[in-house]
């Protein structure tokens, strides 16, 4: 691989002797991920059905490796959000912060929603996550993984970190910041990387990080954790950025992190020499069978305050309340009916800990329910995906060897009138092996598809 002369000085300066390992790693075949959805399916459930071969990853709890030549985006399962594809090294970071149901949760740089949808299946549906990314597109990509891993207690935001600030000030119990960064650590996953590298380097994002790091940790409560990570080797990017965030604000001090036996510590030598930096880890492809990573556990010194609940008085209109309960009624789910509201034609489940947020962009706040339309409620692709096949009152399960599964998540009309259903008519829950897929009407054993055209298998 063709790597820059002055990345590949530096290199030799941080890693001395184990230069020419590392060196060697880029020889070695990529490792390819996929993290289970454990609010979906167990790890012993999913290790019966998975087709794919799979082995465990050591430090990754609900973590497998998959034989690169396998498809496992094209697979009923990936439709049904029981798992997520996702680099090992990458995993890394949201395994690592102990989120708790009921916490509110900062994932800064969310997209395309790797991590945000592992801390969103830790709150169990519990607290608030506010899943955030700059970019307008990728927070729409950001949006379908959390819709598709059935997480209802999201705010999904579109906003610069100080635009947050002044809503969100000392808000979180815990914050993760997958900093934008020179991504050296993915040189072997993805050469391409390396042109990008050498128009904006490490100078380039040390900058910019240490503007969202610090930004961020205002809006960490006392008594709160923050994890920064990054997907470089680059000293003025980690350890760099840490030791100005440890300088700019006295409150925060370095924690150790859950370790691994492939880690490594932290560099105090590349940054000012404070010792606490070894608390720091950093991972690298020639000691474990990853790509580069770098993290950082802090703590915000003082006593955590608990978040009241949002006690905004939501109305319905008795005619919508009225067409919305008929469906509800449908669902064993519990719904609180307090926190549901309708904009125009649309219902949302809010989150109990939502706040007045007027003004901030956002994707969505809350659970989309679904639609009311001409007197009728359409339910959300959503909604079917945060159910149990137990949580509805009629369903259609298809085998997942039944060719009509993949039919049905290309968009045809299917005949199943072979199949046993609690209601011969109306909105059925459509799923695979018994797990939620989406919607469909049935009339006459044809069940009419409602699965979201923006999903459908291509």
């Amino acid at each position: 691989m063709n790597l820059p002369e002055s990345f590949v000085n530096r290199m030799k300066e941080i890693l001395e002797e184990e230069y020419d390992d590392y060196i060697r790693s880029y020889d070695n075949q990529r490792m390819y991920g996929l993290r289970v959805n454990t609010s979906k399916i167990s790890l012993e459930e999913f290790e019966k059905l998975c087709p794919f071969e799979i082995h465990k990853i050591p430090w990754i709890p609900n973590g497998y490796y998959y034989n690169g030549n396998e498809h496992p985006a094209k697979h009923p399962y990936y439709y049904a959000g029981m798992y997520y594809l996702q680099e090992p090294s990458a995993m890394t970071p949201a395994s690592r912060l102990d989120v708790q149901p009921g916490d509110t949760v900062l994932d800064m740089c969310a997209a395309p929603g790797g991590k945000a949808t592992e801390l969103g299946i830790k709150l169990k549906g519990e607290g608030l996550l506010v899943a955030n990314d700059i970019s307008n597109s990728r927070a729409k990509a950001l949006l379908k993984n959390i819709e598709l891993f059935g997480i209802p207690n999201v705010f999904v935001v579109n906003e610069t970190a100080d635009k947050l600030l002044t809503y969100f000030e000392e808000y979180f119990d815990k914050i993760l910041i997958d900093a934008p960064c020179s991504g050296e650590g993915m040189f072997r996953k993805d050469p391409s990387i390396i042109s990008s590298w050498e128009k904006n380097g490490p100078k380039f994002y040390a900058k910019l990080q240490r503007e969202i790091i610090v930004q961020a940790a205002r809006m960490l409560k006392p008594g709160g954790l923050l994890l920064y990570s990054t997907c470089t080797f680059s000293p003025e990017e980690n350890e760099g950025t840490i030791q100005y965030l440890l300088d700019q604000d006295a409150q925060f001090e370095l924690v150790e992190l859950k370790g691994y036996e492939g880690f490594d510590n932290g560099r105090p030598e590349l940054a000012n020499g404070s010792k606490e930096l070894s608390k720091c880890v950093r991972i690298w492809p020639h000691k474990m069978e990853a790509e580069g990573h770098f993290m950082a556990l802090l703590h915000k010194k003082g006593e955590m305050q608990v978040n009241g609940f949002n006690d905004t008085n939501y109305k319905i209109v008795k005619a919508d309340s009225d067409i919305l309960e008929e469906f509800l009624n449908r669902i064993s789910m519990e719904i609180d009916r307090n926190y549901i509201e309708v904009k125009g034609q649309r219902v949302f489940y809010i989150s109990k800990y939502m706040k007045n947020l007027r003004g901030v962009r956002f994707l969505r706040s809350g659970l989309l329910l679904g639609e009311i339309k001409k007197n009728r409620f359409e339910p959300s692709q959503a909604l079917a995906m945060v159910l149990k096949a137990t949580e509805f009152d009629s369903i259609i399960n298809l085998s997942v060897n039944d060719n009509r599964t993949v039919k049905y998540l290309k968009g045809e009309t299917l005949d199943v009138s072979d199949i046993a259903v609690k209601r011969n008519t109306g909105w059925q829950l459509v799923c695979v092996d018994y797990h939620p897929l989406g919607w469909g009407k049935l009339s006459n054993g044809t069940l009419k598809n409602k699965y979201n055209v923006s999903w459908r298998w291509q």
